[in-house]
């Protein structure tokens, strides 16, 4: 793929807090990510709330924001860093999940900042138990036998039709839910 030659200044979003054992491929993705633009010519912006990172090596990007990964405090850090795109699918849930809160606010348009990798529409779509199922059903694709529940006795209900073993997930957080949310 040729370089595209309208981007200058990319931002990454970090994988924030991890744990021993828990999402370090989101570190060590992210790194090779901010290197690889680098690399390519690219001033690279990484945006991260974790300190104790190989992403937050000072040789890693260009300029490193230690921040916390909130809507307010991202949206603050692309306004001040004026970056032409955001590459947020390196920090697992993180990530789309800011994606989706800065594209909900308007910020991505209003800072005329163009999203690198997965399209907003493919992060819904496989971040959305619901709309995940219905793909797979149009596309032919076997799943297994499941059904969304808001409440325990629901979830045993269903548990007990489908059969044990069942795997228990939350859905998707709604973006604007993301919105209300205010670091203390």
């Amino acid at each position: 793929m040729p370089k595209n030659l309208d981007i200058h200044r990319v931002a990454v979003i970090g994988s924030g807090p991890i744990k021993i054992g828990q999402a370090a491929e989101f570190d060590y993705a992210g790194t090779q990510a901010c290197l690889s633009l680098k690399a390519a010519g690219y001033h690279v912006i990484l945006i991260n709330s974790n300190p104790a990172t190989i992403m937050t090596d000072p040789t890693t990007a260009d300029d490193i924001y230690i921040k916390p990964l909130t809507l307010a405090s991202v949206t603050t850090v692309l306004e001040q860093s004026h970056p032409d795109a955001l590459l947020p699918t390196l920090g697992g849930q993180t990530g789309l999940n800011l994606a989706m809160a800065l594209d909900a606010a308007g910020v991505l348009d209003r800072l005329h900042i163009q999203l690198l990798g997965t399209s907003l529409q493919t992060i819904n779509q496989a971040e959305d138990r619901a709309a995940f199922k219905t793909l797979m059903t149009t596309l032919g694709e076997p799943i297994p036998a499941s059904a969304t529940v808001h409440h325990l006795q629901s979830g045993l209900t269903v548990a007990a039709k489908i059969g044990y073993p069942v795997i228990v997930r939350p859905a998707l957080v709604p973006v604007a839910a993301l919105h209300k949310t205010r670091p203390h």
